[in-house]
């Protein structure tokens, strides 16, 4: 019987480098398929794996947690009887909920199990997502039989111990990773994620979650930091209250295939625009292969504060995709010359 594997985590967390890791070092010899479900219409992480020689299932139609729970169980069994693989693993749009995707799973029925569901979090972003997108970010927090943080070399023990005491605050029982990932085998993380799984007990009980609202106006945005360095973005959907979202209702994602020639210094700009200027809305992440000038391609990629751009493999055609909350499309489609 195939281990079904939930990896989930917010926007830019970094699951597909946790997974890129897994494979490398934790499940050589396994035959493994890889189920993605971006947010949004344009793939962009299943070109990154592909270059690992994986099996993509990419469905880009929609949300894993709403409009795709009924699609996404029958494409499981589909993978499970044209692959019988070792091992599947789901990689969720950052923005679902992993209560539903985990119902989904049930849902395919027969001999379907769940091996384990980890959470991949930004220890240096706890906090403000917690707050800003707390019922998307917190389900992934409480529902998770395994809490990886990642990027914990970049912060302060400090920042680390209150993200700490956050992630107990709405799951005490989860094993939780904070060793840097240089410096931890693959193997010990998939010891960890198949050790505890919470989520079995709990999963399919019909409750409401229900968080006590702060009313400490801790809100700023783009760039502006509070005293403990911890930034954050203003934003009407903090999670604390009762009202229940689906992703597509909160977030909004932007995406276009483009044949267009971009010079690093050009793309440089157009990447430190979408990161500091609000005029775009509230982008909470940003990846794209593009085409260069100079016959090369860059793979960029952005969340809050940290951005990347590396010259990469080249693809079919370039294509970017943009996710956030209120999203001015039309001053992102001038930014990346699209008619």
């Amino acid at each position: 019987m195939a281990k079904i594997d939930i990896i989930s985590g917010f926007l830019g967390a970094g699951k597909t480098t946790l997974i890129k890791k897994l494979v490398a070092e934790a499940f050589q010899g396994e035959k493994l398929v890889i189920i993605e479900n971006e947010f949004g219409e344009i793939g962009i992480d299943g070109g990154f794996l592909k270059e690992s020689g994986i099996q993509i299932t990419e469905m880009n139609s929609g949300c894993i947690c709403c409009s795709l729970v009924g699609d996404f169980s029958e494409a499981l069994k589909e993978v499970l009887e044209k692959y019988s693989p070792d091992r599947v693993i789901i990689e969720p749009s950052g923005v679902g909920k992993l209560s539903d995707v985990a119902k989904a799973v049930k849902n395919a029925g027969g001999d379907v199990q769940i091996n384990s569901t980890a959470v991949v979090v930004d220890a240096s972003k706890c906090k403000m997502y917690m707050k800003n997108y707390g019922e998307f970010y917190n389900n992934q927090v409480e529902y998770a039989g395994t809490i990886i943080l990642s990027r914990t070399q970049k912060i302060s023990d400090e920042k680390l111990e209150t993200c700490l005491k956050l992630i107990r605050e709405k799951n005490t029982e989860a094993s939780v990773i904070t060793t840097p990932w240089d410096d931890i085998d693959g193997k010990k993380i998939l010891e960890a994620m198949e050790k505890v799984n919470s989520l079995e007990k709990e999963l399919l009980e019909e409750h409401e979650h229900h968080h006590h609202h702060h009313e400490d106006g801790e809100e700023c945005c783009h760039g502006h930091h509070h005293e403990d360095g911890e930034e954050c973005c203003h934003h009407g959907h903090d999670g604390h209250g009762h009202h229940h979202h689906h992703a597509d209702e909160v977030f909004t994602s932007w995406g276009v295939e483009t044949a267009y020639k971009f010079t690093e210094e050009e793309l440089k700009d157009i990447v430190d625009k979408l990161s500091t200027d609000n005029t775009f809305g509230e982008v909470l992440r940003a990846k794209g292969i593009v085409a260069s000038t100079e016959g090369e391609w860059f793979h960029f990629d952005l969340v809050p504060e940290e951005t990347e751009i590396r010259k990469g493999a080249a693809d079919f055609t370039g294509r970017v995709c943009v996710i956030g909350s209120k999203l001015n499309e039309n001053a992102i489609k001038d930014l990346f010359h699209v008619a």
